[in-house]
């Protein structure tokens, strides 16, 4: 039977920052296991390729303790490695004043979460960066950058290769027992004996969760996001990234501009309820996971608070005329024209029985396991960072050395305050 000291489910980013960090630092056998024959098939490719700046997180969160180190982690990363990046910066839009109350608060939490370069912009100092947007103040964040986050996956996978680990594509996850000193990873390529398992599972990491034996706490609920393209021939209404400002009752930032490092600017996601796991399209329907909503009380207590928000959204996904109208809000010359299909994706969203959606990272430890069930966006900004620290979560249940911090790093980025169930 193959061997690994630790298994890892999933592909995608986090799960590969991880398997990079244990694998390098403390040369653990780390053997990756992902259900697709490509690896950052769903969350991670899917991405809109932002390097976030940690301007929208709650001071001394999980995800704003790990945002600020894990951004410059990641530029650090792409630079050392010749992964195309660009700080290109972004712009956060107040489009009328009853907005610019909610713009301070995202100042004031920019501010506390170290952004230094972070400035308050009038509505002419805004024009003269983005000429063809709309509002009545702005506030300017130098930090923000884009990058193609499935390149960086790549580039981890390889890191982990070359480190003596293993990368299983085409290799899904079927259940987990314990054997002696340590579990039994049962797979559609085999059995696998291992001394920990990590669940980086995404958008299936509840239900990897059961298959071990573990109540997760949380259930995963799909929400897709679609995506426009401006044509070539509008690409030049927008020079940088452009926000609005956000609902801060949602984990959603709103429509927005974002140029792509491979060209071209994406416009979008909504934020719509799939009726699938994996459901990029209107179409993609599964009972069972309809079934698994249906059920889950959580589910509609969500739906009841922000009923009236996810029929703005659906009715957005129906009527391009409606997206439309949605970007004219931040850059009015926007034409109905302007605007092509550019896919979608679908995010992970951890929804507690209470109906709260999950706002933060959730991890739930087990005896020789650690279940990664929340991790919301900046997570691929971050991947090293969180990484690292779901490695330091394995490392303690393997009772082994911390891995301690990067070279020329300080610990602050590690987050000890973590919700761990």
């Amino acid at each position: 039977m193959e061997t690994a000291d630790v298994v890892i489910v999933g592909g995608g980013i986090v799960g590969l920052g991880t398997g990079m960090a244990l694998a390098e630092t403390r040369r653990l056998a780390v053997t990756v296991i992902e259900t697709e024959r490509d690896l950052a098939r769903h969350q991670t490719g899917h991405n809109s390729g932002v390097i976030h700046s940690g301007l929208y997180y709650k001071p001394g969160s999980a995800k704003a303790r790990n945002c600020a180190a894990g951004r410059e982690l990641m530029y650090r990363f792409c630079a050392d490695n010749g992964i195309p990046h660009d700080r290109c910066g972004k712009l956060v839009v107040a489009t009328k004043e009853s907005e610019i109350p909610a713009l301070a608060e995202l100042e004031r939490r920019g501010a506390a979460n170290g952004l230094q370069r972070l400035h308050r912009l009038t509505a002419a100092e805004m024009r003269a960066i983005e000429p063809h947007v709309n509002g009545v103040a702005g506030l300017r964040v130098p930090e923000t950058g884009i990058v193609d986050y499935k390149a960086v996956a790549q580039v981890y996978a390889a890191k982990i290769e070359a480190a003596g680990g293993r990368v299983r594509t085409a290799t899904k996850f079927v259940g987990c027992g314990r054997a002696q000193d340590g579990l039994t990873v049962e797979t559609t390529a085999g059995p696998l004996r291992a001394k920990l398992l990590v669940n980086c599972a995404g958008l299936y990491s509840d239900r990897v969760a059961r298959l071990c034996g573990v109540e997760p706490g949380v259930q995963i609920v799909p929400f897709r996001g679609e995506y426009y393209e401006l044509t070539p021939a509008a690409g030049h209404l927008c020079k940088h990234l452009i926000y609005p400002v956000p609902d801060a009752r949602l984990p959603f930032l709103g429509v927005h501009f974002t140029r792509m490092i491979g060209g071209g600017v994406e416009c979008g996601p909504n934020a719509v309820l799939a009726f699938r796991r994996e459901g990029y399209r209107l179409q993609d329907v599964n009972l069972r996971d309809l079934w698994e909503l249906a059920r889950y009380g959580g589910f509609w207590k969500m739906a009841r608070k922000f009923w009236w928000t996810g029929m703005g959204e659906m009715y957005r996904s129906f009527s391009k005329r409606a997206f439309w109208h949605a970007l004219q809000q931040l850059i009015p010359e926007v034409k109905f024209g302007d605007l092509v299909p550019a896919g979608a994706g679908v995010r992970a969203q951890a929804v507690e029985p209470s109906g709260k959606l999950v706002d933060d990272f959730f991890i739930r430890q087990a005896d020789r396991m650690v279940h990664v069930l929340n991790a919301p966006s900046p997570a691929a900004t971050a991947s090293i960072s969180i990484g690292r620290t779901i490695a330091e979560m394995a490392l303690k249940e393997l009772g082994l050395p911390q891995l301690g911090p990067p070279t020329g790093e300080t610990t602050t980025h590690f987050f000890p305050d973590a919700r761990v169930a």
